[in-house]
């Protein structure tokens, strides 16, 4: 063991222990430190609240502009529906001529497909899609999301509809 370390410990060991007495030294301070500590102690907590009224006036001008942008935020969510109600007919007759055009462009394949067609069931479960996006646009006619999933989901179904037509 003696060797890994690089050192023989054994002769050198009277030498060590009085290297290591000669450290630890204990000394008195030179005056006593207890009334100073006192004194801060005492006169701490005033300055800790002066501390805390400085930095909360630090913070006022931000939690005014919070307050301000949070009651923005709020009256532009409860906006009065007359508002966004130009909005809502506009996506409710969207939804309605991409209706009126999808059937129109089912009938013109339909005429030319085999009656067959018809029948696949994913073409049954594209409509049941559609017919649910329909409903839920009539509940929430704001929902740009479902036009645009309505749309999706006549082009996925059109598109079968071709394909199943030409085979």
């Amino acid at each position: 063991m003696n060797d890994r370390i690089g050192m023989d410990i054994d002769g050198d060991d009277d030498a060590l222990r009085l290297a290591l007495r000669q450290l630890r030294r204990d000394q008195s301070p030179e005056r006593d430190l207890w009334p100073a500590i006192q004194a801060r102690i005492a006169t701490a907590p005033t300055s800790a609240r002066t501390n805390r009224h400085t930095s909360a006036r630090r913070f006022v001008p931000w939690a005014l502009a919070a307050s301000v942008a949070l009651a923005f935020t709020v009256a532009w969510q409860m906006r009065p529906l007359e508002r966004r109600s130009g909005e809502a007919q506009l996506i409710s007759h969207e939804a309605q001529a991409l209706t009126r055009e999808y059937r129109g462009a089912l009938q013109v394949i339909a005429t030319s497909a085999p009656s067959s067609v018809e029948a696949d069931p994913a073409l049954r479960e594209l409509d049941r899609s559609a017919a649910q996006i329909r409903g839920a646009l009539a509940k929430d006619p704001d929902a740009r999301f479902l036009l645009e999933r309505l749309r999706h989901t006549y082009a996925m179904r059109l598109a079968l509809t071709q394909r199943a037509a030409l085979t």
